[in-house]
């Protein structure tokens, strides 16, 4: 009578075959060519005049806004900058602010809250940087532990001002107790 292999042997044998076959793969994969950037050729419906558009350079740090190591929040901007002590912006991101906004002024980071909390909003967040109240709301940097930025609820009254995950950890460890933050149209 012949022995029949146990089923386990037999998932041993094919997960070291298909290993060594994806193995294989890769080192033909290898040898091979490698694709190289070639620049296109403008189209034919190209104007002659016309000229290749450049990045978008981030906007100077607002004039008005103090000097020395700060966070510069603009209103009509919707915009951040990490300033260093020689008035250098060190990150500037876009933000998306809430329903309640401050008045244009300098204030100081006071309380942090690393997080996750529920924001005002229902939203999770964390990297908190509290500066200001207006209107009894009180008014902070955050993030959504998920990434999102979703509008707020209709008729809700909201001071978070929002921004992108790493954003908001650049924020957090830039904006310690007493950190001055500078508003600005």
């Amino acid at each position: 009578m012949r022995a029949v292999p146990a089923p386990k042997v037999w998932v041993t044998g094919l997960t070291v075959g298909a290993i060594a076959a994806v193995a294989v793969l890769a080192v033909q994969a290898d040898k091979g060519t490698k694709p190289h950037a070639v620049a296109a050729a403008p189209s034919s419906s190209a104007s002659a005049h016309s000229t290749p558009t450049k990045p978008k350079a981030p906007a100077a740090v607002p004039d008005g806004s103090g000097t020395g190591r700060r966070i510069v929040y603009s209103l009509g901007q919707k915009t951040v900058w990490l300033v260093d002590a020689s008035d250098a912006a060190r990150r500037t991101f876009a933000v998306w602010p809430g329903t309640v906004s401050p008045d244009p002024g300098t204030y100081s980071v006071g309380t942090r809250t690393e997080g996750p909390i529920t924001g005002s909003d229902g939203v999770k967040i964390e990297h908190v940087v509290y500066f200001s109240t207006a209107s009894g709301v009180n008014i902070a940097f955050s993030n959504a532990v998920d990434g999102s930025s979703p509008p707020p609820a209709s008729g809700t009254r909201t001071g978070g001002i929002r921004m992108k995950t790493a954003d908001g950890s650049a924020l957090w460890t830039f904006g310690t107790a007493g950190t001055k933050v500078a508003v600005v149209e």
